[in-house]
């Protein structure tokens, strides 16, 4: 992506609206996503339930579809909007993304949390300024522009509980910032009315010092009573009942509180930890430490406001950015986060040269000069101090058990992978994205022997107001690929098996790029039945009424009551990739109990990746794709080595007249590195398809409880001792009371079996 040195939205009116796509193309993508997740009968009663829907309701709701999108910007927005915004559950490990910036390079700020996370600051209100004034150059991929809409959402945004469902709140004039430390809140002006900077980076480091001083002085049994931040981790109807208590009767202290943190730009956290390895650096800008210590917590997990964009930045000056998903996706937010980097080594360019290039089309006043012109204006930062009742306090008691329980649910693991990055798989003649999705499928397979439904966001922002497309990376490329590649197969068959799978996966990249996946129109049409009959009222009091008026109610269309559109709404691998060289992790929760998130990080000569699980051998996850990333080099390179040996005999055959014996060259090769890659397959080998659907086949002769991976051990299905190559069952052994008789060595065969080991000497 570059930037264009235009006005931030000079070209929106250029942009198109999301097309929705045609119908019968949407069912027949559906059918393609569904098909290798499901046995031969289930896909037959999801053809069915397609079909019936493609010549029933399916048209009607596509209609109204259309006739709906006609006066709004997208046919999807605000349907996604409601999607998050209706979501009941805790937002921390199930919504917001979180990205781990590199390290500073400055001496300045490096290792210094206050300097940091004062520089990061200015960055951002430099940031602010530049969006606000409309200087900041537009987003475009090859010189088109994209939607900028995104931006507004930003700053000064909060996402505010109620009852029914949140709702998104945005203060456009917003001029201040909200600093937790300790999980003491303080804020304090940054802006005036025209966005200018009025604060100096020397004066923001004198505040944040202040404000680290002033929150050690707290108890810390004090400070856990004034904890409110972990409020916004607690279910969402939950959370609007205690913001109610918090806003009751007749004290207004509160109200102003949530008022200033609801507008602030930013909550800047200012954490008391130091995170050392990857994972746990990852684990705290995702979700905070969780430690108890006399009863107490004294984690960084009460360090937050999860429903704000969040800069956090560890004692040792570690930084990153949690943010508050609905409004934006992970593409806007790695914008700003790339901005405010460059810029903060661009100042410190500056520091050396006196002078250097800046990525602001403008420079605002000096900020003490503009404050002597003003002086009603403060940057004195003050502590906000709660009015908290009883239940308000048990209430903090009871969301920061129930958010420990949370964090240490989840697994966070991260995995730098060096050997190589997208030159390598370029050269191989590989899509790098596609590439490294068609891995976790591979690494995925060789641990559980199937692929699951896999989710990766495609960006639609060349549309006004686009978000993004679900790509479905599970095809029946993708499956035969992993399929032949856990097999003892030629590495040109399992190449040539890759190269078909990565090209199927980069032409759905491309449709869904282009606004024709299958997912947001589906949804948009099972959102249009919901408006027709749930959401009308006396539709709604009929279906509500009992019994007898829910004999009458409406049916919901087969093909969204269908086993298919469950399997694959229910993402086992939820995976973005999400990057550049500002960043060194970017990462989510599982989005499914039984899932993995997986966020990773494309470079010319790196991967990285943070995988999070609710304890599903994340790290072993990891470990294993390892091994393949590295096998699969070895297969890439061996085969290279094969064509240019052929090419090379081939050469040698032709004379060009030239006198002497030509000389063999031979590559260069790293001692061992064939060696490098660890056991794909966990030891077990590569094993014969054919002989796993066999074995399949076997099981599925079991029950209808019994699943074909699992073997039942109930009288006539399990599966006997093996017996000269064959499986002897229950049910084919004599009746109970027969015996078979047993003659000569035949009777001792069981005692020889085996290597007889040599007893130890006492």
């Amino acid at each position: 992506m570059t930037v264009n040195c235009s006005t931030t939205f000079s070209k929106q009116h250029l942009l198109s609206k999301l097309p929705i796509p045609d119908l019968e193309e949407t069912c027949r993508k559906y059918l393609d996503a569904v098909r290798p997740l499901q046995t031969y009968a289930e896909h037959q009663r999801t053809k069915a339930v397609t079909a019936e829907f493609l010549a029933n309701e399916g048209p009607r709701l596509n209609e109204m579809l259309k006739e709906y999108s006609k006066d709004r910007s997208s046919y999807i927005e605000q349907f996604w909007y409601d999607s998050y915004l209706n979501y009941d559950n805790p937002v921390v490990l199930n919504l917001n993304p979180f990205f781990l910036l590199e390290d500073d390079p400055s001496p300045f700020a490096s290792g210094s949390q206050v300097n940091r996370a004062a520089s990061l600051v200015i960055s951002s209100l430099n940031f602010i300024r530049a969006l606000r004034r409309e200087e900041l150059p537009y987003d475009n991929v090859r010189g088109k522009p994209l939607c900028m809409y995104q931006y507004s959402r930003l700053f000064g945004t909060s996402r505010i509980p109620n009852q029914d469902c949140c709702i998104m709140q945005t203060d456009t004039t917003s001029r201040h910032i909200v600093v937790v430390a300790r999980s003491q809140f303080y804020w304090f002006d940054v802006l005036d009315e025209n966005s200018d900077i009025i604060i100096s980076e020397a004066e923001l480091s004198r505040n944040l010092e202040t404000i680290v001083s002033d929150a050690q002085d707290i108890a810390i049994t004090e400070a856990a009573k004034r904890a409110v931040g972990v409020l916004t981790t607690e279910n969402r109807r939950d959370w609007a009942n205690l913001r109610d208590v918090l806003t009751n009767g007749d004290d207004a202290n509160n109200r102003e509180i949530l008022s200033i943190i609801d507008s602030a730009l930013f909550m800047l956290c200012l954490d008391h930890v130091s995170p050392e390895n990857l994972a746990d650096l990852s684990r705290n800008i995702l979700c905070g430490t969780s430690s108890v210590e006399k009863g107490i917590q004294v984690g960084s997990c009460t360090n937050r406001w999860y429903d704000k964009l969040q800069i956090i930045v560890t004692k040792n000056g570690s930084a990153g950015v949690n943010f508050e998903h609905t409004g934006v996706d992970g593409h806007t937010v790695l914008r700003f986060v790339s901005d405010i980097f460059t810029d903060s080594i661009l100042r410190y360019a500056k520091s050396i040269t006196g002078s250097s290039p800046s990525i602001w089309p403008s420079q605002g006043p000096d900020p003490v000069s503009l404050r002597n012109t003003k002086p009603f204006i403060s940057i004195v930062p003050r502590r906000l101090e709660w009015t908290l009742v009883p239940e308000l306090s048990i209430a903090l008691r009871f969301a920061e058990s129930r958010l420990s329980d949370l964090i240490h649910q989840t697994e966070v693991e991260t995995l730098e992978f060096r050997a190589y990055g997208t030159d390598f798989i370029k050269n191989s003649g590989f899509s790098p994205d596609a590439y490294v999705q068609l891995a976790f499928q591979a690494a995925y397979y060789a641990l559980y022997g199937r692929c699951e439904s896999t989710y990766e966001p495609a960006m639609t922002k060349y549309f006004l107001h686009g978000r993004t497309e679900a790509i479905r990376t599970v095809t029946d490329e993708c499956l035969a690929f992993v399929r032949k590649f856990c097999e003892d197969a030629p590495a040109i068959d399992k190449i040539e098996s890759l190269r078909r799978a990565c090209d199927r996966h980069s032409q759905l990249t491309k449709q869904c790029s282009q606004g024709l996946g299958q997912d947001r129109h589906l949804y948009a049409l099972l959102c249009m039945w919901q408006r027709e009959f749930l959401d009308d009222e006396k539709g709604s009091s009929e279906w509500e009424a009992g019994s007898a008026a829910s004999a009458s109610a409406p049916q919901l269309p087969g093909i969204f009551a269908d086993q298919g559109w469950d399997k694959l709404s229910n993402t086992i691998l939820s995976t973005s990739n999400c990057g550049n060289p500002s960043l060194r992790l970017f990462g989510f929760g599982p989005t499914s109990p039984d899932g993995f998130g997986i966020g990773y990080i494309l470079t010319s000569n790196s991967i990285s990746i943070c995988a999070s699980s609710k304890h599903r051998q994340t790290k072993r996850f990891l470990e294993t794709l390892q091994n393949y990333l590295l096998e699969m080099r070895n297969i890439l390179r061996q085969n290279s080595r094969a064509k240019a040996a052929s090419i090379s005999g081939m050469n040698s055959d032709l004379s060009d007249g030239r006198l002497g014996r030509k000389l063999k060259t031979t590559a260069v090769v790293k001692e061992d590195e064939e060696d490098e890659a660890g056991d794909v397959m966990g030891g077990y080998g590569y094993f014969d398809m054919g002989e796993m659907d066999a074995l399949l086949k076997e099981f599925s002769k079991a029950p209808v409880n019994s699943t074909p991976y699992s073997v039942s051990t109930a009288k006539g299905v399990g599966l006997g001792p093996v017996t000269n190559g064959s499986h002897e069952s229950e049910g084919s052994r004599p009746a109970s009371g027969a015996t078979t008789p047993r003659t000569g060595a035949a009777k001792y065969r069981a005692k020889n079996i085996g290597r007889k080991l040599k007893l130890i000497d006492y």
